[in-house]
């Protein structure tokens, strides 16, 4: 840990902007920590914003303080990110403890960090600074505020670009990115990745967007030859049908509706991509598998019957209520998705994606490739790894005996997307 806690010497200053800690070992504790410099009393401290699941705790450090917490979280997490108006650095921490530290001198040097406690959130593509794209696509006026119905929108944007930021140690910066996304729609998602990879971080990509609809893929063609997006190109096509490329880096799939989702992950794991950011939509199919033989559509006070599904008894107070059993299968359909991912090699985090007030249909599956996998066992990798892959291989044959159910993405991946 010398070298981290050299860093740490060196970055902990007035120069420090902010620090991103992430990939936590454990699953059900902190998953993720945010660093921010402030002036409190005449005094520079570092605000430690930690993240659990469901709630949120801040606390003030000063510089020592702050050095040894940031030790204590090299050995509860795998990477950090650190931006000083000099400098970036990433830091990468084996299970071992072994650091390694990687430094990018910026071509600019930043402005400094806003001291004051009561600032405004700060976001990647920030407010008052105008984004070509943002404007063209109705979110930004043309000196950068942003258009008060799509408040959202602009949140959103941001939000799936701290999704993007977590795994830049992932991409490899000495060769060309291929990404796709699937289900593209008008690409609010698609220009913010290119713009946030390419313009602002400087990663050689080219990335596909991929939807049904021909007016909308054609505007979006349009624009990207406006901005000189050379390497951003928009198709129609089908994402069961697509054979476009070889092999692929990361697949983007958002909203992707019902088995949609379930071609575009098996897709992805065909392609073997480092990276999968999903997030699913309409889970009709499970639904419709367990959904009572025989049954009605249900009415207000009326419990339907539930023949038909074998698990019907046990879970008679879930499957007697259409509404719940609609929202009963949609958390299984991702939850076993989520599993057959990690049977196949990857390290898979289910989060949210925007506050539920906003939209239900909120949940992101996060995949790193972390080593090879076959059918539904793990042919190589640590012996960690192949039991984590071989358990997750378990729990999805039990859940779907148990629910006598199974899902399109299973028969893709049994059979390698046929």
């Amino acid at each position: 840990m010398e070298e981290i806690s050299r860093l740490f010497d060196t970055v902990l200053n007035i120069d420090f902007i902010r620090a991103v800690i992430s990939n936590p070992r454990e699953k059900d504790g902190i998953i993720k920590v945010k660093v921010r410099p402030l002036r409190k009393k005449d005094k520079l401290v570092f605000q430690f914003e930690s993240f659990t699941a469901k709630q949120a705790f801040h606390k003030n450090l000063e510089k020592e303080e702050a050095r040894e917490q940031f030790l204590e979280y090299a050995g509860q997490f795998r990477q950090m990110q650190i931006e000083t108006t000099g400098e970036e650095y990433t830091v990468l921490i084996s299970k071992k403890g072994k650091a390694t530290v990687k430094k990018k001198t910026r071509k600019e040097k930043a402005g400094a960090a806003d001291l004051s406690h009561n600032r405004r959130k700060h976001y990647i593509l920030e407010e008052g600074i105008p984004v070509p794209f943002l404007k063209d696509l109705g979110v930004m006026t043309e000196d950068g505020k942003i258009v008060r119905t799509k408040t959202d929108k602009f949140r959103q944007i941001n939000r799936f670009l701290e999704f993007i930021e977590d795994i830049l140690p992932q991409l490899d910066r000495d060769r060309e990115l291929t990404i796709l996304d699937f289900g593209c729609g008008k690409s609010y998602l698609t220009f913010a990745m290119y713009y946030y990879l390419h313009e602002l971080k400087g990663y050689d990509i080219r990335i596909v967007g991929l939807d049904l609809k021909e007016d909308v893929i054609r505007h979006c063609g349009n624009l990207a030859e406006k901005y000189g997006y050379d390497k951003l190109s928009f198709l129609v096509g089908d994402i069961a049908d697509y054979e476009g490329v070889d092999q692929v880096d990361m697949v983007v799939t958002l909203h992707a509706c019902d088995t949609a989702t379930d071609y575009a992950l098996a897709k992805a794991v065909g392609w073997n991509a480092k990276v999968i950011l999903s997030v699913p939509c309409c889970q009709h199919e499970l639904n419709a598998q367990l959904s009572p033989a025989g049954g009605t559509a249900g009415t207000a006070g009326k419990r339907e019957s539930t023949r038909g599904c074998p698990a019907a008894e046990i879970l008679a107070p879930v499957m007697d209520y259409g509404l719940l059993r609609e929202r009963f299968a949609a958390l299984v359909t991702d939850g076993l998705r989520a599993k057959y991912l990690e049977s196949m090699g990857y390290e898979t985090q289910v989060l949210e994606f925007i506050d539920m007030e906003h939209t239900p249909k909120n949940i992101l599956l996060r995949a790193v490739k972390k080593y090879e996998a076959g059918g539904r066992r793990a042919d190589a990798g640590k012996k960690s790894d192949r039991r984590k892959a071989g358990k997750a291989a378990e729990d999805i044959i039990k859940c779907e005996q148990f629910l006598q159910a199974e899902l399109t993405l299973g028969r893709l991946l049994n059979n390698k997307g046929e």
